[in-house]
């Protein structure tokens, strides 16, 4: 029986799990977009991924991986050598084919939504080939790694040369808060907690409650982590980014909105926000939306900042593959003093009333009770109340088996 055969068979027989583990060896459908983030929102089980980005990043390739395509084509190069970046890794170490460089062409021969399928590094329409790349294995992801990393020197001067420029453009509102909106939103003396829908974004959020239940910090979603806010279970207080990643529940929450410009004024976001109905105030800025939010925070008086998947190593930075991350590195030295990293507060914070006093409370209190009871002079009258409780109680329960 050959290969095809079997995957026809199969197809027909299991679940959806079952055939994006199969779907390499049978007919899937094609969906391609040059922005990862764009085509992860359509991306369906066992479909086949067509993208064009140079050095995939950790959260690009998570959001891959949680989207579960059949195979993943990458017109670019996943690793460049410029430094190691963890995308293709993940993806890999995830069971997913990744064939790379399969050329820009494909994107204009290929059509989305049109039936496919992968044999081994070649992309086919029935038995026509359109293109062919290299299929990337654990073995050639670690080899590529390993040379990338002699490749952080020459990044690390390219980083340092981005940061003096931004430096140079951004001055007065790094130094001096000049250009920050005014808000209605009142930060003043208050938390901040900054969410991004990066790294570890879910766990760090999960590890927060207790320190949201207790110091209730204003809520500030950046763009998509707007939406991670919601998934908690919780409202943003603030949104900030250009509006092109987060959903319209999330900008209809009735959160306040600042929409990042360009350095010109322009906003492409507000015309998203106007066909909603909404406004927001205009932050013109060349850094990313990251940056703006803590700069906003930090402004308007917060007098703690706590971040959920924000960059704050080098290697995030570069991870973020755009020269603009410079801008983060020196946002987080202007915010220093008062700016925290999830991790940090989860492992720091704990709960004022320990689990071991509260049961030791309820337990002394129970003791109390019982004495005061014991020497009460209506102690036989609250005995048989009791008994009459314990009595019907019993009752029930065996109405239960009955």
């Amino acid at each position: 029986m050959s290969g095809s055969t079997r995957a026809r068979r199969a197809k027909n027989e299991e679940p959806d799990e079952a055939r994006a583990a199969d779907a390499p060896f049978g007919e899937q459908t094609l969906r391609m977009d040059r922005r990862t983030k764009n085509l992860t929102k359509r991306l369906r089980p066992g479909d086949i991924a067509l993208i064009d980005h140079e050095d995939i990043d950790r959260i690009a390739a998570e959001a891959l991986v949680a989207a579960r395509p059949s195979a993943v084509l990458n017109a670019a190069a996943s690793i460049s050598g410029r430094y190691p970046n963890s995308g293709p890794e993940i993806l890999v170490g995830a069971g997913i084919p990744l064939i790379d460089e399969v050329g820009e062409e494909l994107f204009r021969i290929a059509r989305e939504g049109e039936r496919v399928r992968v044999e081994g590094n070649v992309l086919l329409r029935g038995e026509v080939p359109l293109a062919a790349g290299r299929l990337l294995d654990t073995e050639t992801v670690l080899a590529a790694m390993d040379e990338a990393r002699f490749g952080l020197s020459a990044q690390l001067e390219t980083f340092v040369e981005n940061t003096l420029e931004y430096l140079q453009k951004e001055r007065e509102l790094l130094l001096d808060g000049v250009g920050v909106p005014d808000i209605r939103t009142d930060l003043s003396d208050r938390h901040a907690l900054v969410v991004v829908r990066g790294y570890h974004y879910r766990e760090d959020l999960a590890a927060l409650r207790p320190y949201i239940r207790e110091f209730r910090p204003v809520l500030i979603g950046v763009d998509g982590g707007a939406d991670a806010i919601l998934e908690a279970g919780y409202k943003p207080g603030l949104i900030v980014g250009d509006m092109d990643s987060v959903s319209d529940k999330a900008l209809t929450c009735g959160a306040e909105m600042v929409v990042h410009a360009y350095r010109d004024g322009k906003a492409p976001g507000l015309d998203r926000l106007h066909a909603l109905g909404l406004d927001g105030v205009v932050f013109p800025a060349t850094g990313t939306s990251e940056d703006i939010a803590l700069l906003l925070a930090d402004d308007k008086g917060a007098k703690l900042i706590v971040t959920v998947g924000t960059h704050t190593t080098l290697i995030e930075y570069l991870d973020k593959g755009r020269s603009g991350m410079a801008s983060t590195f020196l946002t987080r030295q202007r915010v220093g003093g008062k700016l925290v990293d999830a991790k940090g507060v989860s492992r720091l914070y704990r709960s004022q009333i320990s689990s071991g006093s509260l049961l030791l409370l309820i337990g002394a209190a129970l003791v109390t009770l019982v004495a005061a009871v014991a020497v009460s002079p209506w102690a036989g009258a609250y005995g048989e109340v009791l008994r009459g409780y314990w009595d019907n109680f019993v009752f029930w329960l065996q109405g239960l088996f009955s």
